[in-house]
């Protein structure tokens, strides 16, 4: 049993950890369709997907006593949801956490853990998008600071998939001085 109450670490994630990145990753689909959310599916992200984040952006690790309890991926562009933009924001994804093992408020730490890391880099933004039909998510990143700035009827899914509708919000980050 992890010991809950101990300090959380974050650490960029690299190709040994593509295993525990799926793991999450599954896990928190298996959490979503066991509540009823249509959005993410167990097998739909691969190592593969995982070590392409990691050479083009970043993916972060959070941890505690060692084991792996959250990630998330930051990109440094999202064309395919916000189209071309200015180098102003950090884009956070595949916000996951392991449900057994997490302590409250994982979801929240590693938000912060990726605006922190966006702020670092002298971008004053971060955003992100979620799906469109579910509002128990948006309302959750509202609740985070997020504001709604936007929807997108028909970001493109990767691998040919059908497109699907998104919401997208942002954040003002403050920058450190």
């Amino acid at each position: 049993m992890i010991d809950t109450t101990a300090p959380l670490t974050f650490r960029p994630a690299d190709d040994t950890d593509l295993t525990t990145l799926v793991r999450l990753h599954d896990g928190a689909a298996r959490w979503m369709q066991q509540h009823g959310i249509d959005q993410w599916k167990p097998g739909q992200k691969d190592g593969a997907h995982f070590a392409r984040r990691i050479r083009e952006g970043e993916v972060w690790l959070a941890e505690l006593e060692g084991r792996a309890v959250g990630a998330y991926e930051l990109w440094w562009e999202d064309e395919g949801a916000w189209g071309v933009q200015p180098p102003v924001a950090g884009y956070v994804h595949r916000l996951m956490t392991d449900r057994q093992n997490a302590p409250a408020g994982l979801g929240r730490a590693l938000l912060a853990a990726a605006e922190s890391r966006i702020a670092e880099s002298g971008r004053g933004l971060a955003r992100l998008d979620c799906v469109s039909h579910n509002p128990r998510l948006r309302t959750y990143y509202e609740a985070a600071g997020y504001r709604v700035t936007g929807e997108n009827a028909a970001k493109e899914a990767p691998g040919g998939a059908p497109s699907y509708a998104v919401t997208l919000l942002e954040k003002e980050l403050l920058r450190p001085v």
